[in-house]
């Protein structure tokens, strides 16, 4: 995960955030020339002669790299369009459901990252509210032949915090389309050690309280490595 990244829930209707994730950091596109974003950030311009034969030694008017949901949400876009091209009678909501679905399940419980400025020390633990229902997976998405029925949604399931218990508990959505064992699997969405006991998300003991889970206190530095990922909310939320 990228160290800059928040954390869900939600901050109002506490909602399962994000869906899922997907390639977003520090990722090269296209992008017009002679803007003010590329004339204050030269450094992030692509190198011409990483694309040119003979190309010169200069920053390219035509390719830059950038970081965020903004880099992410296209991968998620594109996956969605391959999805309807491939068949176009398919519902939004069943679209966002096998994306979810589909999406990779095999990752890490967690990663650190250095604040180069202070040399502290962060920890991204991979539950629900740090990568949702995975990593996009886009061959496995297009071969995913699930649908949702039209009397049902994909609304994402929203959660309550048991103070005097230190528990998190699913409020809705569990019993329509989001199984704990369907979306999110079971490594993700159940087990007291993995994302509901208050020693992952909510606990103070290991993640220094509300502070980390609400992303107040998360590293925004640019010092993380090409190709980490990014969050993405299906329905448009960041």
């Amino acid at each position: 995960m990228a160290s800059y990244s928040s954390k869900g829930p939600t901050l109002i209707d506490h909602l399962v955030k994000p869906d899922i994730v997907a390639p977003g950091n520090r990722i090269t596109s296209t992008i017009p020339a002679g803007l003010a974003l590329t004339n204050s950030y030269p450094s992030n311009k692509t190198n011409d002669q990483h694309y040119m034969l003979n190309g010169n030694n200069q920053g390219s008017d035509y390719y830059f790299m950038l970081s965020g949901t903004s880099m992410a949400a296209p991968m998620v876009s594109g996956a969605a369009a391959l999805m309807l091209q491939k068949d176009p009678s398919l519902s939004p909501d069943t679209v966002k459901a096998r994306l979810m679905k589909s999406a990779t399940k095999n990752f890490p419980q967690s990663s650190t990252a250095t604040d180069p400025a202070t040399g502290k020390v962060y920890t991204s633990y991979y539950d629900a509210f740090t990568i949702g229902a995975g990593y996009l997976d886009v061959w496995a998405a297009l071969n995913t032949a699930d649908t949702v029925a039209a009397n049902a949604t994909t609304l994402s399931p929203a959660v309550q915090f048991n103070s005097s218990t230190g528990q998190v508990t699913l409020v809705n959505g569990a019993n329509v389309v989001w199984g704990s064992n369907v979306v999110w699997g079971s490594r993700v969405l159940s087990g007291s050690n993995v994302v509901w006991g208050s020693n992952v998300v909510w606990g103070s003991s290991t993640l220094a309280g509300f502070n980390v889970v609400w992303g107040s206190n998360v590293v925004w530095g640019s010092g993380t490595p090409q190709g980490e990922v990014s969050k993405v909310a299906i329905n448009g939320e960041k």
